[in-house]
């Protein structure tokens, strides 16, 4: 069966940066029932560090939805680090992009999609997209450009 979540995975050719620990009093992800909650991600790069700078001002918007896809990449590390297993994820529900952008900034949606499209090419589209807000905020922690946060339905288990 290659379309699993991890096969769709692969044939993106990306990879997952380390999963992050948090840096604060919470956890990264909680399992309720059938439901998992991804804490706010930011955009975790492969050595660790974070991408860092204000849309609008330090970064265009290309560079943004590329920050955006790389805060999907780091859910991702985390549902894998904690559940063993992108497979284990039924569906996308929710997902909440907070954009680190100047005032006159308005196409947050535009750098949310860069999520929004890898969980798409992960779960396809009827499964990886769900309701989606996009909001612009005047500061994020670290200066981060995009921080996500997300509700996922998990598959049934097995037994």
């Amino acid at each position: 069966m290659n379309n699993t979540a991890e096969a769709q995975f692969e044939k993106t050719g990306l990879t997952l940066p380390p999963a992050p620990a948090p840096l604060g009093v919470y956890k990264p992800c909680l399992v309720d029932g059938k439901y998992l909650y991804l804490s706010g991600h930011g955009p975790v790069q492969n050595d660790k560090s974070l991408i860092i700078g204000r849309i609008g001002k330090d970064m265009d918007m290309e560079a943004g939805k590329l920050a955006a896809r790389q805060v999907g990449l780091t859910m991702l590390s985390t549902i894998k680090a904690h559940l063993g297993s992108l497979n284990r994820v039924k569906r996308v529900i929710k997902v909440l992009g907070m954009v680190n952008c100047v005032p006159e900034f308005e196409k947050h949606p535009y750098i949310i999609n860069g999520c929004s499209e890898l969980f798409a090419a992960v779960w396809g589209t009827e499964n990886g997209i769900g309701v989606r807000s996009a909001v612009g905020f005047g500061s994020l922690p670290d200066n981060i450009p995009v921080e996500i946060e997300a509700l996922f339905e998990l598959e049934e288990e097995q037994g």
